[in-house]
């Protein structure tokens, strides 16, 4: 990939997060000051090559799963940060007290920043918030796909024992979810420890049209958070 086709390809996945519209050659041309015919044959290579793809015809392109973990990758390197939602989410579960409402504040939290499903294990239990804002969004109106979540849900707390992750912060794009994999969903979580569980997780879980930054960091944020307000 080159490097301009990097940045279109960063442009496509950051677009179509905010829109949920798939991105033609025209929105592009302003942002980066060329011809449609060149847009055009640089989202050509991209999709020659799996990164975007067009999901129907006379329609703009989307990310695929391989654009988005390209995309991903870029970000885990240097998370982006988003002080007012981080000094929230620090005010939050530093004043929670108890281990219980510790991390239910955290998980209610990030459901409601990212409007994605919160969720959290520590000592064998399983937390989560924000059901109604993960299935609102319209990659989960068709059955299939909401079905799909659902079995990824269910069998999640058995995955996270069996598999451990262990970075400080994992990315789960689509297909590369062990469970559910047609789901279209992306589970992003991070792994802390504390006197309860050496290996606990917390974390979000929505639509592979992620704004993966902002999310990616306070994500791996909330995790360091409980690391510390738990030990």
């Amino acid at each position: 990939m080159t490097p301009r086709q990097e940045q279109i390809l960063n442009a496509i996945v950051e677009t179509y997060a905010k829109t949920a519209e798939p991105i033609g050659s025209m929105a592009l041309c302003e942002q980066f000051d060329t011809s449609s015919a060149t847009i055009r044959a640089e989202m050509a290579a991209l999709e020659a090559n799996g990164y975007i793809m067009q999901p129907h015809i006379s329609a703009g392109r989307v990310p695929t799963d391989k654009g988005y973990r390209a995309y991903v990758n870029a970000l885990v390197e240097q998370p982006s940060h988003d002080g007012r939602h981080e000094q929230a989410m620090a005010r939050q579960i530093k004043s929670a007290g108890e281990m219980e409402r510790t991390i239910k504040n955290a998980v209610e939290s990030l459901a409601h920043v990212t409007s994605n499903l919160g969720l959290g294990t520590i000592s064998g239990n399983l937390y989560l918030s924000g059901m109604a804002s993960l299935f609102q969004q319209p990659e989960f109106f068709g059955g299939t796909q909401a079905y799909e979540v659902a079995r990824l849900l269910d069998s999640l707390e058995e995955w996270l024992a069996e598999a451990a992750p262990n970075d400080p912060i994992s990315v789960y794009i689509g297909r590369e979810n062990p469970i559910g994999r047609a789901s279209g969903a992306t589970l992003i979580i991070s792994r802390f420890e504390s006197p309860f569980s050496s290996r606990s997780y917390i974390g979000v879980l929505g639509p592979t049209r992620q704004n993966y930054g902002p999310v990616i960091g306070l994500v791996q944020y909330t995790g360091q958070l409980l690391e510390e307000a738990l030990n």
